[in-house]
């Protein structure tokens, strides 16, 4: 059984938000506080393990690569703006975002899979992810270094 990562592995990880909206009653109660990071993507550290649960279940640390993979491919098919993800990519890769434009054609919103991950050496974490786009599901692959503050993509690749 895996355990989940240790605190000094993953400074300031939180749990993701409720995608459940709160009910009235709890508003007017004052039972709901203000979301962490609402709207924002929950990118800030990156654990030092990966991998599934015994369960199956997602890690945190996978859940972070999907939610980094979600919002490259929503960059991808033109449904957001590079910007969001600039501060999780170094100059280069940004560079390359930008000039490559719309990559991923989509007439929904494209949806990521569960991310295969690769550890080649310390301090890099490659994976890839399956994105389903409707009729035909396309692959984006990312490599992210560990920086100083904390981890960059610094290449990423989409077929």
């Amino acid at each position: 059984m895996s355990r989940p990562p240790c605190r000094a592995c993953v400074p300031g990880l939180r749990p993701p938000p409720s995608a459940d909206p709160p009910y009235d009653d709890d508003r007017r109660a004052g039972r709901v506080a203000p979301p962490a990071g609402q709207g924002a993507l929950a990118l800030a550290h990156l654990p030092a393990r990966t991998g599934p649960y015994a369960r199956g279940d997602a890690t945190p640390g996978e859940r972070v690569l999907r939610g980094l993979a979600q919002a490259m491919a929503e960059v991808l098919a033109g449904r957001r703006p590079a910007g969001v993800v600039a501060g999780r990519l170094t100059e280069q890769a940004y560079g390359e975002l930008l000039r490559a434009g719309r990559m991923i054609s989509s007439p929904r919103q494209p949806l990521v899979g569960r991310p295969h991950v690769a550890r080649p050496r310390d301090g890099v974490i490659e994976f890839c992810v399956l994105v389903h786009c409707g009729e035909r599901s396309r692959v984006l692959a990312l490599r992210l270094e560990r920086g100083r503050r904390h981890w960059l993509c610094t290449d990423f690749e989409t077929a």
